[in-house]
């Protein structure tokens, strides 16, 4: 079995499972609009409210993720973004913040940088655990036992129309927590949380006692306070790094970024 961690993302959900609220999970694009903004971003986003960091590495061929993502993606490999970049940024992170900090990436990249080094200097940069969207959770005990063994939590994707065998396996390979996908398709806004979201929690919540978070689709304050009500995180993405695109430009996008997060927080304030 792969070895157990103790990270920031298992003590955050001690944390908020003890004071009776929902975690909220912020993902950010990796040097989207550049890599310098990369950290104070990061502050910002804690500054609003966010609990947790899914930090996406750029990648030429984000098939998960919609069109969003994928242009924030393409314009950080632009302006210069790496993963050895991300891994310094989250050193700088560190000398401030001690929010955990998710990779979110697509296995490529991590296999180009070299898979047992970018395990071991994760770990050593103050990362807490990753994300691999396309590893089929089938194939995941190697790869799960080389994260584990750096001290690093795997998370990965339940989604409504998997099977009982892979919601199993989800729950075997799962450290930190399990990030159930409200609906199939690719990331993006929607208007209206999955009906599918609530048959899929309670599915897993069947097979694991892991805090389930909820992603995919959800980019408003009332999305969120529905996802809290049956799950114990709420992550939102594309509304985030949309939200960035369109204040770019601006010398104050970390002050609105962080207005921004703080209304999209609100509800997990008052459940």
């Amino acid at each position: 079995m792969p070895t157990e961690t103790t990270t920031r993302i298992g003590g955050l959900f001690s944390k908020c499972g003890a004071s009776g609220r929902k975690a909220f999970i912020a993902y950010l694009t990796a040097g989207h609009p550049t890599p310098a903004h990369t950290a104070s971003l990061v502050l910002a986003l804690e500054r609003g409210g966010a609990d947790l960091i899914e930090l996406g590495v750029p990648f030429s061929d984000p098939i998960a993720d919609g069109p969003v993502i994928q242009a924030a993606s393409e314009r950080a490999l632009r302006n210069g973004a790496t993963l050895a970049g991300l891994l310094d940024t989250v050193v700088e992170i560190r000398r401030r913040s001690q929010i955990p900090i998710l990779l979110f990436s697509y296995l490529n990249p991590l296999l180009k940088y070299g898979f047992d080094k970018v395990a071991r200097d994760a770990a050593a940069a103050g990362i807490d655990g990753v994300l691999l969207t396309d590893l089929p959770v089938e194939e995941a005990k190697d790869p799960v036992a080389r994260l584990r063994g750096q001290g690093l939590d795997t998370v990965f994707l339940a989604a409504p129309t998997s099977s009982e065998r892979r919601l199993r396996l989800v729950a075997e390979h799962s450290a930190g927590f399990v990030y159930l996908v409200s609906r199939t398709g690719v990331t993006g806004e929607r208007q209206s949380l999955s009906q599918a979201a609530a048959p899929l929690t309670q599915r897993m919540r069947e097979l694991t006692r892991l805090p389930l978070a909820i992603g995919f689709g959800i980019g408003a304050p009332d999305q969120v306070g529905e996802a809290a009500k049956i799950a114990d995180g709420i992550v939102v993405g594309s509304a985030i790094v949309h939200f960035i695109e369109t204040h770019a430009a601006s010398d104050e996008l970390d002050r609105k970024l962080e207005e921004f997060t703080r209304h999209l927080t609100a509800p997990l304030r008052v459940t």
